[in-house]
């Protein structure tokens, strides 16, 4: 018989986009049930993983009520399905999963960290996020950072003192690099120098910077994402973004593909990341990055080998920080081989750390080890 593993995220969209086809790959060693909050994908993730899935009431906002509720839910649900393991990712499902598991005595109770939101909150938010992580990895058995840069910052910032170990070489799913591959169909390019950016379109993703940059530059710009309410840019810059001649603003996309084909390079001034997918998206279909010297992005880019980091100081309106950004696409305008050498390079190197079946693998050798 099978032992039950249950992954738990705090919604379907994590689940159905963070894990792709890795629970079909875990399904064929271990009974998986997906759990998260139904938000319109949950059954489209049971019929492609081939796997059971439950309607969890977990919202992502701090609610203590409904918090209380969906800690209730979990631990009845474990009470009943008794697994072997319950893993989970995402700050607020992983935390109500970990006290839930310890509590009907769950033997494996497995946290992968993604991401650390309280790095760029203030004041009492950050203490009670702060707060949040510490209680996470307390609970948990096994505490997985998803990158070397989280499992600093989790040192540092005194979160655990439990072994923390990095699957693989990061990040939670890796790239399947059969999906992102250069493509061999002609694609239409601009003349100009071409940058894309994939991401929420947030001041926390350091779209301020590069708006007044491409105010700046004869470049370019390919713009995929949506206009978030939470940590809103500014009405000026959103006004530039959709409306000015070098920005090619095209919303939210299911495929990212097409748009990474039309690029020259991809560019990711993000302020924090846990470890993002976009900079190996990039990479593995032959295009640089520009990224900040942040947490993934500094694992996965090689200064002047796959793209270009950004040393500056990561404070928000920071005009050094603009400055560098401002500097650093201005010299791949000014050096369209050098951008094409470092694309050349990105490919090899993606596909040898982060190909996507390598983590699947190394992650069953981490559950065999339990």
């Amino acid at each position: 018989m099978k032992k039950k593993l249950i992954r738990v995220t705090t919604a379907d969209i994590s689940l159905n986009s963070l894990l792709k086809r890795q629970l079909k790959f875990l399904n064929q060693y271990f009974e998986v049930v997906g759990v998260a909050k139904d938000t319109g994908v949950l059954k489209e993730v049971s019929e492609r993983e081939g796997i059971r899935v439950v309607d969890a009431p977990l919202e992502r906002p701090i609610s203590l009520v409904k918090d209380i509720k969906g800690l209730w839910f979990l631990y009845r649900l474990f009470r009943k399905e008794k697994p072997w393991c319950v893993h989970a990712n995402t700050p607020k499902g992983s935390l109500l999963a970990m006290i839930a598991a310890w509590f009907a005595c769950v033997p494996h109770r497995v946290y992968t960290v993604t991401g650390l939101r309280y790095q760029g909150a203030h004041g009492v938010l950050r203490t009670i996020l702060k707060t949040m992580e510490r209680l996470s990895c307390l609970f948990a058995t096994n505490v997985i950072p998803e990158g070397q840069g989280v499992l600093h910052a989790l040192q540092e910032d005194c979160i655990t003192k439990k072994p923390l170990r990095v699957i693989w070489n990061g990040n939670i799913n890796g790239i399947d690099t059969e999906f992102f591959k250069p493509t061999e169909n002609i694609v239409e390019k601009s003349d100009a120098f071409t940058f894309v950016f994939i991401g929420r379109m947030v001041k926390d993703k350091g779209i301020h910077e590069l708006t007044e940059c491409m105010r700046q530059l004869n470049c370019r710009l390919i713009l995929v994402g949506t206009f978030e309410e939470e940590d809103a840019v500014s009405e000026s810059d959103k006004e530039f973004l959709t409306t000015s001649d070098k920005v090619k603003f095209v919303g939210w996309q299911s495929d990212v593909r097409p748009f990474l084909a039309q690029a020259d390079a991809l560019v990711f001034p993000s302020y924090r990341e846990g470890f993002p997918n976009v900079p190996m998206q990039a990479g593995a279909m032959g295009l640089p990055c520009i990224v900040t010297n942040i947490n993934g992005c500094n694992e996965i880019i090689k200064d002047g080998l796959n793209g270009k980091i950004i040393a500056a100081p990561l404070k928000e309106g920071s005009e050094v920080m603009q400055q560098a950004l401002l500097n650093t696409m201005k010299w791949f305008i000014e050096h369209p081989e050098e951008a094409k050498r470092m694309g050349r390079n990105a490919r090899p190197m993606i596909r040898e750390k982060y190909e996507q079946k390598d983590i699947w693998k190394a992650l069953k050798e981490f559950y065999d080890a339990l």
